[in-house]
């Protein structure tokens, strides 16, 4: 069954489930968090085929998630590496992380958990925040359209 493009949808997560929806990508990107660059890395940490996950990291490339660049030791395979906008999946990843931790484990089962690597202490929980600083939850927001032709003109005073 062939899969609908949601890249034209006004809904930002319809838009952003078009690019990392499939979660063999998460999976891979959240692997390329963990220092893996190498194709062969994400295969057997993945335990993928080799065309599906060449068919993942070509998207990642061509969606300017990852860029490929040459090797450190000079080797004949590129690299996987996260660019900028991959880098900003962080804290996708990271509450993806956090809500697995909370839902999807017995009291007392064995998991990972995401640590600073100063303190080696577990992060704390991510908290969304209004713009003075106070937490927010799902009943204290909306969504709210807004007007492409404001858009429009507020994206031309800034650039």
């Amino acid at each position: 069954m062939k899969r609908k493009s949601m890249d034209g949808a006004t809904c930002p997560v319809a838009r952003s489930l078009d690019v990392i929806g499939d979660w063999w990508t998460l999976l891979i990107v959240r692997d390329a968090f963990d220092g893996m660059r190498r194709f062969g890395e994400f295969q057997r940490s993945l335990d993928i085929s080799k065309g599906i996950l060449s068919t993942r990291l070509k998207a990642l490339v061509d969606a300017g998630i990852f860029a490929l660049v040459a090797p450190e030791d000079g080797g004949a395979h590129h690299d996987y590496v996260l660019t900028e906008k991959g880098r900003a999946l962080f804290p996708v990843v990271v509450g993806l992380r956090q809500w697995g931790e909370a839902h999807c484990f017995e009291p007392g089962e064995s998991h990972s958990v995401l640590v600073e690597k100063k303190t080696g202490r577990a992060i704390r929980p991510l908290c969304l925040e209004s713009a003075s600083g106070q937490p927010l939850s799902d009943t204290d927001t909306e969504v709210r359209k807004v007007d492409s032709s404001a858009s429009r003109a507020r994206l031309a005073r800034r650039g």
